[in-house]
């Protein structure tokens, strides 16, 4: 398995080399200028050409990405420009509530999927075929921050039994029933889309493997068809993960809407503030983190689906 996760190594770190390149460059191209924001709107020409030497940025193009890169590779951030404060401070106290309202939306997502796909591929009622289908087609139709402003109405403002937005006052440890509370409506919202997704692909993939011919032995046996199931999930197991990793990427893509929809102060909020703002340094280095997240969670993925297929680990 290490042999297998080093031969992926060198592709991985070019992917985040090329993308690294590419961030620099598309930010420079993006219309706005840091320095006229800091300046403000009654700022001379040369209080603003002040600003632009202070920031480095007039300099060379090649000479600000080396610097940067640099920075990025001895942990040397630097400040923000425009938000304020040491980016690495402001990472860190977006990385913790995004990871907690990322990492519940995943848990929700591998759990309805799961449960849903199995009942869906399990039973005979119509009724319950229809009602899955419905649900499926709903969560995949409607955009997250359609779902999240629903979600608000019905139950922060029409039936007020959860907080509308924000994160636990007390921070998440402090107890657990009220950060649930908290929770679960962000992670809900942000868990729908992918579990709709996930439980069509799972119950393809199970409905395909019971008619593999071991499945037909074993029900021409008179195994049952919920032990058929129960036999038949692991080897729908593998695509289903590859596909999750998949799913996990659009699940940090679309925590920016949902973090904007429930006020909560993540990663999310801090680039769409730093996107305004025009911070350069904010927004490359939240872009590049969100790349290496996306790479490291498809080595994760790998990984787990050439564990549980050893030709992938002997094919390499």
């Amino acid at each position: 398995m290490i042999s297998y996760l080093l031969r992926r190594l060198p592709s991985a770190i070019l992917v985040l080399f090329l993308a690294s390149v590419l961030i620099f460059a598309v930010l420079r191209l993006v219309p706005g200028d840091p320095a006229t924001t800091l300046a403000g709107v009654d700022a001379t020409a040369e209080a603003i050409a002040q600003i632009r030497h202070n920031l480095g940025l007039d300099r060379p193009v090649a000479e600000q990405y080396l610097t940067w890169i640099r920075g990025v590779v001895t942990g040397e951030l630097g400040t923000s420009y425009t938000i304020g404060g040491k980016i690495s401070s402001l990472i860190a106290h977006g990385a913790v509530n995004t990871l907690i309202l990322t990492g519940a939306a995943l848990a929700l997502t591998i759990l309805i999927s799961l449960i849903t796909a199995c009942v869906w591929v399990w039973t005979k009622s119509k009724i319950i075929d229809s009602i899955i289908t419905g649900f499926n087609t709903i969560a995949l139709g409607l955009p997250t921050f359609v779902t999240g402003i629903v979600l608000v109405l019905i139950f922060g403002i029409l039936l007020p039994i959860l907080p509308a937005g924000g994160t636990p006052p007390k921070g998440f440890a402090d107890r657990i029933d009220i950060s649930a509370q908290y929770l679960l409506m962000p992670a809900l919202c942000l868990a729908l889309p992918a579990s709709a997704g996930l439980t069509r692909f799972l119950a393809e993939s199970l409905r395909t493997e019971l008619h593999a011919p071991y499945i037909t032995t074993a029900r021409a046996a008179g195994v049952s068809e919920r032990r058929l199931l129960a036999h038949a999930l692991p080897a729908a197991l593998p695509t289903y993960l590859t596909a999750l990793g998949i799913h996990i990427g659009g699940l940090l893509g679309g925590a920016v809407l949902v973090e904007a929809v429930f006020t909560w102060p993540g990663l999310g909020q801090l680039i769409a503030q730093a996107i305004d703002n025009r911070d350069y340094p904010v927004v490359q280095i939240l872009l590049l983190i969100s790349v290496g997240v996306f790479i490291v969670i498809q080595l994760i993925t790998d990984a787990a689906h050439a564990a549980l297929d050893p030709r992938i680990r002997i094919g390499g």
